[in-house]
């Protein structure tokens, strides 16, 4: 196994570059994060019927969730029993079961062997159906969202998340309706490495005013100031940027939310009614959050922009490729013209061809490409932006940064990848949780940034 130190050095906040392509680095990868990690599945909107179904990836695993007769939910790889072929090609729909088109193997919407053509005469009643059933994967919901997770002794879902669902749950119960996917997800596929946007989305706000620059001047809104890394900005007291336990991280800019819709009256107008419900429910810290614009990852590859409201999922196509599916938050009260408008604005903007998006498309695939060559591989990044200026907070959980514009995020999405990429088991994880912020270790920040003496 690679060394996970040599990888990330925490203390002085650099990683290897050979992150970004290296097929041993990735394979340990799939071993240790994503066989390890709870990661999106699908939402429960697309599953709300009996047989409801929805076939996705977990890395490179393919995956059918289903709404089971029970009414649970059930996840299992997509990968028949006899010999392998995928016993479901569709993207989603509604199945009473699942018939492998190979040899006519059937499986229940629990993943279960329930018919074998053929069975008493060529098999001569010597099989065990119930040994046969397609394997399964450990699913949970939260506030709607489906996880799965392939290690048993994982934490659960709602405990993995940790203080992340904290900030979640600003807008995930909001003002008390919640959240929707808008689908299809829009696919593509990028000539980078998975964890180069996860990176972006979990932290990296430097980018928007010099790779954004052009696209901010023509929208106008609030962040059009923020065009070429304009220094009059007062970047300190536009938002903050968080880190959590286990890698999942935002940054915020206070009351930004619709600020590169270019319609957004009707989205304004939702947003600003359902604040004061928000301080009823949840308290005034995360009602004074709930207009902003967030940009978040959950570790290790499910990102969004909360406000611009486009979704993602980053699957890994191998350490030089990724799928990424695309879909579009919405709040599940705001009325059906208002929802449009909110689609047609994340499509607009970070769909596939969206005018961000395909700035942020060059970045990561230059990024993950000029890091291939035999020298350049050899050598580290450096995330040390704003080391030292941020810590535990009096009010917001986790490890917050003095403003959106930082690395405290890379530097908690990196120290967890960093762990788990060391750990044999998640009880080696499970062992850190009382000092996973040591590396944070200006422990007085905020006290003193709010008594006034930073």
């Amino acid at each position: 196994m690679l060394d996970a130190k040599e990888l990330v050095d925490t203390k002085n906040s650099t990683q290897a570059k050979k992150i970004f392509g290296d097929r041993e680095v990735y394979e340990q990868e799939l071993e240790r994060i994503f066989g390890r990690c709870w990661l999106f599945l699908a939402h429960e909107c697309q599953l709300e019927k009996t047989g409801d179904f929805v076939t996705t990836t977990m890395a490179e695993d393919p995956i059918i969730v289903t709404r089971h007769k029970d009414g649970s939910l059930q996840a299992f790889i997509n990968s028949c029993t006899h010999r392998g072929n995928k016993v479901c090609t569709a993207e989603t729909g509604n199945s009473k079961s699942f018939v492998c088109n190979y040899h006519g193997w059937v499986f229940a919407t629990d993943g279960s062997l329930v018919d074998v053509p053929l069975k008493e005469r060529c098999y001569h009643g010597d099989i065990d159906q119930s040994q046969l059933g397609l394997p399964k994967v450990r699913v949970e919901s939260y506030r709607g969202f489906v996880f799965g997770c392939f290690d048993d002794n994982a934490p659960s879902l709602e405990e993995y998340l940790g203080d992340w669902g904290w900030y979640l749950d600003t807008w995930m119960v909001g003002a008390g309706e919640g959240m929707e996917l808008v689908g299809p997800a829009m696919k593509s596929t990028l000539q980078c490495n998975w964890k180069v946007p996860a990176e972006n989305f979990v932290g990296d706000a430097y980018h928007v005013g010099w790779t954004h620059a052009a696209a901010l001047e023509v929208l106008g809104g609030e962040l059009a100031g923020l065009a070429g890394n304009s220094a009059e900005m007062p970047y300190d007291d536009l938002g903050i940027q968080v880190t959590t336990r286990h890698g999942h991280g935002f940054g915020v800019i206070h009351h930004a939310a619709s600020s590169i819709h270019a319609k957004r009256e009707a989205y304004d107008k939702y947003l600003q009614a359902s604040i004061p419900k928000v301080a009823e429910n949840l308290g005034q810290a995360r009602a004074d959050l709930f207009d902003g614009h967030w940009n978040c990852t959950t570790f290790p590859n499910c990102s969004f922009l909360y406000g611009t409201n486009i979704f993602k999922i980053w699957h890994p196509r191998g350490p030089n490729e990724i799928e990424v599916w695309s879909y579009v938050l919405v709040h599940k009260d705001m009325d059906e013209a208002a929802k449009k408008e909110v689609v047609k604005q994340a499509v607009r903007s970070f769909g596939t061809a969206g005018t961000l998006e395909s700035d942020d498309g060059d970045n990561m695939v230059n990024a993950t490409t000029a890091n291939k060559g035999a020298k350049a591989r050899k050598n580290r990044m450096s995330s040390t932006m704003a080391q030292g200026h941020e810590g535990p907070h009096p009010v917001y959980p986790g490890i917050v940064g003095s403003s959106f514009i930082g690395e405290t995020s890379y530097r908690g999405f990196y120290r967890f990848y960093q762990e788990v990429m060391a750990a044999q088991s998640w009880d080696d994880i499970r062992e850190n949780n009382d000092s996973w912020d040591d590396i944070f270790d200006n422990k007085d920040y905020w006290k003193n940034k709010l008594a006034g003496d930073q």
